[in-house]
């Protein structure tokens, strides 16, 4: 008999009691940390997304030339290099540099979601490939968008509700009255339908809008799914590159990396 296939949306779950076991679960933060993850492995970077500024010096001491990347609460933590910024990653070219991202809320998000087993890192980029790679893969499915500042902010909203609509249209039942409302809200929107976020409001108040720009010019230009995996956020197996907004041979040398590791045992 073949079981049921569903989906959901939630909020943050660092507080939540839903239960996690079976699912396969998206952590979804457009702005940015999602995004940026994304971008720096489809160029080839390694990424390791943790969920604080002490994981993260703590982790560093196990590679040499490390990039360490981030924010908490808007600000460069001591000793980081870079902002959570896709636009840098997608610009930088010293993409040996192995790097350890940190966020208010994103990153946070995917270490809680690894703990869980089959975690996926979801934005713009590539949520149409995703949908594609969860159906083929998974029967049930919790689509997660970060809360910042106790907002599940429009840009998380809509990436998630697309993401399951995507589901709900290749037979996946939606299991929660508001997974439906969401959809409902977000389908057919156009790309730019999240303007109204604070997150948007951010960056254009602190003159970042090159990250936004970068965001609402990158849609569904990635076809790979991105999976947590020890720590360190990888194209699934599953997963191909073809058609990418990249230097072919960064797009080349990611798919090799993640083929030639096979799920090591060690990290670096």
């Amino acid at each position: 008999m073949i079981s049921e296939r569903t989906v959901a949306i939630d909020g943050f779950l660092e507080k939540c009691d839903r239960p996690l076991e079976g699912y396969a679960t998206v952590a979804v933060d457009v702005i940015r940390a999602s995004t940026t993850a994304v971008t720096a492995v489809a160029t080839g970077r390694r990424c390791f997304p943790v969920p604080t500024v002490e994981a993260a010096t703590l982790l560093a001491s196990e590679f040499e030339n490390v990039l360490l990347a981030g924010e908490v609460g808007g600000n460069l933590p001591f000793g980081f290099e870079v902002t959570n910024s896709p636009y840098e990653m997608a610009t930088r070219t010293d993409i040996d540099r192995p790097m350890i991202l940190v966020s208010s809320s994103g990153t946070r998000l995917m270490a809680r979601l690894e703990t869980n087993g089959s975690a996926y890192v979801g934005c713009f980029r590539n949520y149409n490939y995703l949908i594609q790679h969860l159906a083929k893969n998974h029967s049930k499915v919790l689509v997660v968008g970060a809360v910042t500042r106790g907002e599940f902010r429009e840009e998380d909203q809509m990436c998630c509700a697309w993401i399951a609509e995507g589901l709900m249209a290749a037979g996946f039942r939606p299991e929660e009255d508001e997974t439906s409302r969401l959809v409902d809200r977000w389908s057919g929107a156009p790309r730019d339908a999240f303007l109204t976020s604070a997150s948007v409001k951010y960056l254009r108040s602190t003159g970042q809008e090159r990250d936004l720009d970068f965001v609402l010019n990158h849609f569904d230009d990635l076809h790979a799914a991105f999976e947590l995996h020890r720590g360190e956020l990888v194209i699934a197996p599953a997963s191909h590159i073809e058609n990418l907004t990249m230097q072919p041979h960064f797009a080349r040398n990611a798919l090799l990396r993640t083929i030639s590791r096979n799920w090591p045992e060690g990290r670096p």
